[in-house]
């Protein structure tokens, strides 16, 4: 086999991808525009869900029980926010 003159060994035919750490950055930037939930909110959160495993979390208009648990997130903030606790404010519906 003829050694290779003139190019790098292992790169016939591929481009060599860029070593920057795009993940790394995009990591440490955090958007302006992302909300700050308190660490008590998260207590909030935590206890809804444990009712939701546990069967006994019921939803607020209907009285039918929650098996979702992004519904039991959202029941979890929604309590916070009503006890005052510093969570965002919640993104108003797109029409459908």
């Amino acid at each position: 086999m003829a050694p290779n003159i003139g190019s790098n060994p292992g790169s016939a035919g591929h481009r060599a991808r860029k070593t920057t750490d795009a993940k790394k950055t995009a990591a440490k930037q955090k958007p302006s525009a992302q909300g700050k939930y308190s660490p008590v909110a998260s207590t909030f959160v935590a206890a809804e869900m444990k009712e939701m495993k546990q069967g006994k979390l019921k939803s607020g208009g209907s009285g039918k029980t929650v098996h979702n648990p992004k519904q039991a997130i959202a029941i979890g903030l929604s309590e916070a926010r009503r006890s005052g606790v510093k969570v965002p404010q919640k993104s108003p519906r797109k029409a459908a």
